[in-house]
């Protein structure tokens, strides 16, 4: 399997207050891009799960790469 980059856009809560937010991260699956957000918001922000709402994932192609 082939690494893939997927962006992610959603929103966060800080201080009772959403802010969105939007990642590029690479991963496998999206599945494990939504992990791989919640652990790094969760550690910047010390933030919840259910604190995170992820609303769009999107695959990104990259440029020069042949599938």
């Amino acid at each position: 399997m082939a690494v893939k980059t997927f962006e992610l856009r959603g929103r966060m809560r800080i201080k009772n207050r959403w802010t969105k937010f939007t990642m590029t991260v690479k991963a496998l699956k999206p599945e494990h891009a939504f992990e791989k957000v919640y652990s790094l918001l969760g550690s910047r922000h010390k933030l919840k799960r259910f604190d995170i709402k992820i609303e769009e994932v999107k695959e990104l192609v990259e440029v020069g790469k042949e599938q």
